[in-house]
């Protein structure tokens, strides 16, 4: 099976604001907005809107067994585990296991996330 599809669409207007959902565990914090998946493999492309003041340290650092791309769109966000400030143009290919986070951002900032679930390691 393959990702679903979509025609153009931006989904920045005002139209596609209803499409965007709170991230689980962190409704005060981000918004999600999934591009297109492939339902029978669990591959996804979305985009995370982490709101101005975001801060995600209580939750501490993450991992998981596949690997993703991230590539930030917008603003800035803060990555305590490279003690790094990511600002737009920022692109990095996570391996498998790989320490991100926890997350913080003083502007807000949009990640753009393709994750691979099916290529666990």
């Amino acid at each position: 099976m393959a990702k679903t599809t979509a025609t153009y669409w931006n989904v920045f207007s005002p139209q596609a604001q209803e499409q965007w959902a709170p991230v689980q565990g962190l409704e005060t914090m981000a918004e999600e907005l999934t591009l297109s998946i492939d339902e029978e493999s669990g591959a996804y492309t979305k985009l995370t809107r982490f709101l101005p003041g975001a801060d995600t340290a209580s939750f501490g650092g993450k991992t998981h067994p596949y690997p993703e791309e991230i590539f930030i769109v917008s603003g800035r966000l803060y990555d305590e585990a490279f003690d790094l400030w990511l600002e737009a143009g920022h692109y990095a290919s996570r391996p498998p296991g790989e320490l991100h986070g926890p997350f913080r951002t003083d502007s807000g900032c949009v990640v753009l996330e393709l994750s691979f679930p099916n290529r666990a390691g």
